[in-house]
């Protein structure tokens, strides 16, 4: 310590009044000593050593109920919405990113099948962090152009047999399942190219692919806690009744369903890394605070000086900016809006907020903010994805900018 007085730890987030309930409030103060007790322990001990998240930490999450959020509290989840996934999302990301991701995988992800009792007993394991998945719908040559997936499922009998590649698949191993895009049939003449693709979840068991199903990890240089897999699929057989969608009873169509489903899917899911965005944001903020009253020069903390005051005062209203768009955006989606052009909005607002906001944080600790000394440059390096993941922020531009402005017959 440089001074005789111990450093002020910067105010903690409150819910608006708009938002705020007894409920909400009670949920957010166990996230954030959740997180403070147990998670951000981990993170420090294990990012820096690109480790996993233990078992132990999974199971601690099953046990707050945060895999089951989403999920109706007769199948024993929390029956809450958007508005409470994403606020707790923030407060896990702001001690580990890789926390507040991993409960995407609950949610009832990978549960909606024609099979109503099945269905039943999926949702109550997901709500209790037994059923926790992987997504696979990014491909070498269809990430942002989802339409373009090309992984096959050739009907077989009661089967599909599965034929292709997938990347950027996150907890792939680790998973009880992965939700898998891939296309049963060709569009026809006329149809838009989305038109063929399902939806199909693939069973396997923890740690260990099913046969048919190899793959390799992709040296990340951040968003450790899980490995993110690249796959190959050489004829794994899945079952008919695997096929995701209770409208169709898994039936074959040339509709465009699945396709629609995983872009409702993505509207939740940007609010969800708006929220994360904004944690690691925070993170970077409330750790700077600190340091600036922490650290000395000339004579007095930095934090004395006017520059660096300004600084941080930016950053901090950039955070509560972000994180009062990224809440009216859940409520929007909680009532029922599609809210597809304001979810990304919220997600283009604050992933780049973060990342300019961690950014300057590592500016602020000067060269100690380039060491691994201290957490900021794990809160930037997790920032950084989230301008690339659920969709860049050039495909949130163009989200923005199609909702907003016509295209002429020459273009």
């Amino acid at each position: 310590m440089s001074t005789d007085t111990a450093p002020v730890a910067a105010p903690a987030p409150e819910l608006p009044p708009a938002y705020r309930t007894d409920a909400r409030t009670a949920l957010q103060d166990g996230a954030r000593a959740f997180t403070a007790e147990v998670v951000k322990p981990v993170a420090d001990e294990l990012d820096p050593r690109r480790a996993e998240m233990p078992r132990s930490l999974v199971d601690a999450l099953g046990g707050q109920g945060y895999f089951g959020i989403m999920i109706d509290t007769e199948f024993g989840g929390l029956g809450c919405g958007v508005f409470e996934y994403a606020m707790v999302a923030e407060e896990l990301a702001r001690g580990w990113m890789s926390v507040a991701s991993i409960i995407a995988r609950g949610q009832g992800l990978g549960t909606d099948l024609a099979d109503d009792a099945r269905r039943a007993r999926l949702l109550r394991r997901s709500a209790r962090g037994d059923w926790i998945g992987a997504a696979g719908f990014s491909e070498p040559d269809a990430g942002s152009d989802l339409a373009a997936v090309s992984t096959w499922a050739e009907r077989d009998g009661d089967d599909y047999v599965v034929t292709g590649h997938k990347r950027w698949i996150g907890n792939a191993k680790a998973a009880d399942f992965i939700q898998l895009l891939c296309r049963t049939a060709e569009p026809a003449a006329g149809e838009k190219r989305s038109a063929g693709l399902a939806t199909l979840i693939v069973d396997k068991e923890r740690d260990a692919f099913p046969a048919g199903l190899t793959g390799s990890t992709i040296d990340k240089i951040g968003y450790h806690g899980f490995s993110t897999w690249d796959l190959t699929f050489d004829a794994v057989r899945v079952p008919v009744a695997n096929r995701a969608g209770r409208a169709n009873g898994g039936a074959d169509t040339g509709g465009t369903e699945a396709f629609r489903d995983t872009q409702r899917w993505l509207n939740i899911a940007r609010v969800h890394t708006a929220a994360r965005a904004v944690g690691l944001a925070r993170a970077a903020v409330e750790d700077s605070v600190g340091y600036l009253q922490e650290r000395a020069q000339f004579g007095h903390p930095i934090g004395d000086f006017q520059a660096l005051r300004f600084m941080l005062a930016t950053m901090a209203a950039r955070v509560d900016q972000a994180r009062a768009f990224y809440q009216q955006v859940a409520d929007l989606l909680d009532h029922g809006r599609p809210a597809e052009r304001e979810s990304a909005m919220a997600k283009l607002v604050a992933t780049e907020m973060a990342v300019e906001v961690t950014g300057d944080a590592m500016q602020l600790y000067g060269g100690n903010g380039y060491t691994t000394e201290h957490q900021v440059e794990r809160y930037w390096r997790d920032a950084r994805l989230t301008t690339i993941f659920e969709g860049t922020s050039q495909i949130q531009q163009k989200i923005i900018s199609d909702s907003l402005l016509p295209r002429s017959p020459l273009s």
